[in-house]
This record gives structure tokens, sequence and C-alpha cells, in this order.
């Protein structure tokens, strides 16, 4: 194991080796790039992170399908879709993520948008919150507060039972951080980005073990408060900008 000052000088270089607009072509974010209005950005985000588990490629194929199928424009169709219209989600189906999950998503966010200020405010931690853990945990109440089957819950994690819920974590990243690389959008301001969490799955789990940052094997919240501890070390205000590092390493260089 590197020394920790040296481990820091190695992971600060691959974060910015990675985070870069170059990373945008080979990752789901792509999708809400394709937007410039806040709630198309917020949605097409929330919507592809919730389906980015399994191949990078088909993560992004069935995202721009979703997309097409939602006239490009997905705050617009989740607002005023008919119930025709909504007919065309019950064909989608990504991996377990089928056409009733899609459409209760579609309509719980209507329902968010509509009854509150915004996805936003939802997430807005307390005062003296430490990470997103009970600020994850709310969201998800309201957001399953609709009549809904049992088996779309598992689409939206929940870390007070120990899920390390990578893929909200990956979207608060995405919605949170602000540091004019051209990856991260930064559109939610009252969220700090030191109280992000790192998305954590098999790939970022490996190397930050390799790499010794992370001693815990199983990938859940406790790994994941385990390896913020870590990150935070390193820099206490961004943190989650380490992603770049740890996903870089696993993804393109195999490290």
């Amino acid at each position: 194991m590197l020394p920790k000052e040296d481990l820091k000088t190695f992971l600060d270089k691959k974060a910015e080796q990675y985070n870069t607009t170059d990373f945008i072509q080979t990752d789901p974010i792509q999708i809400p790039h394709q937007f410039s209005k806040k709630g198309d950005i917020e949605i097409s985000a929330f919507l592809v992170a919730t389906i980015a588990w399994g191949q990078r490629k088909t993560i992004i194929n069935n995202a721009n399908k979703l997309m097409e199928w939602m006239d490009l424009s997905p705050h617009e169709f989740v607002m005023n879709a008919t119930n025709d219209e909504l007919t065309v989600l019950k064909d989608f189906k990504h991996r377990t993520f089928n056409g009733d999950d899609l459409l209760f998503f579609v309509q719980s966010l209507r329902r968010i948008y509509n009854d509150y200020e915004s996805m936003e405010s939802l997430f807005k931690p307390k005062a003296d919150a430490v990470d997103m853990k009970e600020s994850i945990y709310n969201f998800r109440n309201v957001f399953f507060d609709l009549e809904h089957q049992q088996r779309t819950e598992k689409h939206l994690s929940n870390p007070m039972v120990g899920s390390a819920a990578k893929r909200i974590n990956m979207f608060l990243r995405w919605m949170v951080r602000k540091d004019n690389k051209g990856v991260d959008f930064g559109i939610w301001e009252s969220i700090s980005p030191a109280l992000l969490s790192c998305p954590l799955d098999v790939h970022t789990g490996n190397i930050a073990r390799k790499l010794g940052i992370l001693k815990r094997n199983n990938n859940d919240w406790k790994a994941v408060e385990e390896l913020d501890a870590s990150l935070r070390s390193f820099d206490a205000t961004d943190p989650v900008k380490y992603d770049f590092a740890l996903f870089g390493l696993g993804a393109f260089e195999n490290f």
C-alpha cells in the first residue's frame, strides 16, 4: 500500500485524467447531456441511473430508446403524457426493470413535480447531516407513497437496510458536483458535494480494496461509509471526485 500522501497524489492524478468530457462518450451520463432544460436533465438522469447496471453499451442503448419513446422531452412527457401515450412504455425492459416499473416511476415523478418544489427539495439534507443516507431514505419514502407493486421498490435502493445505493449515489453525483470539468452537472446547489458518497459497485469496490482504502468485503452501506471516510481524508470538500479515479482504474486500465 502506498503512503497516504503518495496515494492521494496518485488518485488526484487519476481523477483529473478521467474527469474530462471524453469520459461522457463512454458513460450513461451522455444521456442527460443531450438536454439543457433542468427538468429534462433531472428526469433523464434519474431514469438512466435507475437502469445503470449491466453492460454500459446496453444501458446506453436502452436509455436512448427510452428517451425516444418520451419524444426527447422527458420532463414534458412525464408531466403531460396521456394514458394512450404512456402505453408505449409498457414494452420497455432493461434486465428486471420492466414497463410496469417504468410506468410507476413516471407516475411518481409527475406527482413529485406537481406536489413538491422540486426533486432537489426532497433530497435536501438536514443541517447536521454527515452524508446523504437519510436524504435518500426520505426521498424514497415520498417516491413510493403512491400505490405500487412491491417488486418495484428494489429499483430504488434503501441505505437504511444496508444497501450501498450505488445508482442513486451516482445520480446525486451527477446533480450536485460542480467543478466546471463538463461531466457532472452541478445543478443542485442546495446540497454540498462534501456530503456525497461514492457510487460503490463491484469494480470500484475491488479497486478501493487493492489500494487499501476499503477493507470491508461486502459492498453494502457500511462499506460506503468506510470508503467515504478514506476519500474525505483526501478531499473533505469533494470526496466523490475520486469516483472517476476508481472507476477509470477498473474500467479502462484493469488495475
